[in-house]
């Protein structure tokens, strides 16, 4: 099982070079980052997560590739990863570049984790129709791991159509794989479909939908990993998860401009460890 931290940086909180070096010298194996590109002012979608009160900053993350650019230069060992990449949101051919090229000056370090995303009234806004998110998200999965792996690409989707492109770099990563997130009915099969895994939000029960998802791709032959995203900071939080079989699991901490409030959290995650692998 390895641990890692998922947060997100904005123009008012550490910076992510600062960020990802903390994270490195904590011992941990990944830090992860979130996107939104906006939040539209008119928003009526909840944010799916306690009262559904959005978090403070989100609408003003910087750019994910500039964030993970400067984690990596910043650092020589901690994986980068996307907590999610807004892949209903962007171009594949662009976003294929993107993943690869910081795959390529990270040396291999790259964790690219997508999804359908939550927040409706933001994809309407990059001409995403909602209904169809899901196969959208198939397809420009699917379409990316064609550029990466073809030196001649070409994808025809109903959504997605190109022929014989030529697009480098290519990823270190040989394959790259992309874990496909979210918790709604048919999660696991789009991850199964699309992605080489899965990454679940923490939600109670989930640890069980783990072990089934693990258990039914096993019976079927499939490969998958599983990477758990946040819930109760504990050791046995960590150990339910690595008993259901998810290789992954990260403790989220919220931006901040104050480095102290982020080592505190990074220290109880320290400690929480040490008491999962018996260290402690």
């Amino acid at each position: 099982m390895h641990i890692g931290i998922s947060t997100s940086c904005a123009d008012h909180s550490i910076p992510p070079g600062t960020v990802a070096r903390m994270v490195e010298e904590a011992g941990f194996e990944t830090v992860m980052f979130g996107e939104h590109t906006h939040i539209p002012a008119a928003r009526e979608t909840p944010y799916p997560g306690g009262d559904g009160t959005l978090p403070a900053g989100y609408e003003r993350l910087h750019d994910l590739f500039v964030v993970l650019t400067l984690a990596a230069v910043a650092t020589t060992r901690v994986k980068l990863g996307t907590g999610i990449l807004q892949v209903v949101q962007r171009d594949p051919i662009l976003t294929a570049k993107a993943v690869a090229s910081v795959d390529l000056i990270s040396s291999g370090r790259m964790l690219l984790v997508t999804g359908s995303s939550w927040n409706l009234d933001e994809m309407r806004n990059h001409g995403t129709d909602p209904a169809t998110r899901y196969e959208l998200l198939d397809e420009r999965v699917l379409a990316m791991r064609e550029i990466w792996t073809s030196d001649e690409a070409t994808f025809h989707g109903r959504f997605v159509n190109f022929d014989r492109i030529w697009s480098w770099p290519k990823p270190v990563q040989d394959p790259m794989r992309v874990w496909v997130g979210g918790n709604s009915p048919g999660s696991e099969e789009r991850a199964l479909r699309a992605g080489t895994g899965w990454a679940p939000l923490h939600v109670p029960g989930m640890p069980d939908r783990v072990r089934a998802h693990v258990d039914h791709a096993a019976a079927e032959g499939l490969a998958t990993s599983v990477i758990g995203v946040a819930g109760p900071l504990s050791a046995q939080t960590i150990e339910d998860y690595s008993e259901a079989g998810a290789e992954r699991w990260l403790h989220y901490i919220e931006m901040t401009p104050d480095e102290g409030e982020f080592t505190t959290e990074v220290e109880r995650l320290v400690g929480v460890a040490a008491e999962f692998t018996g260290a402690a």
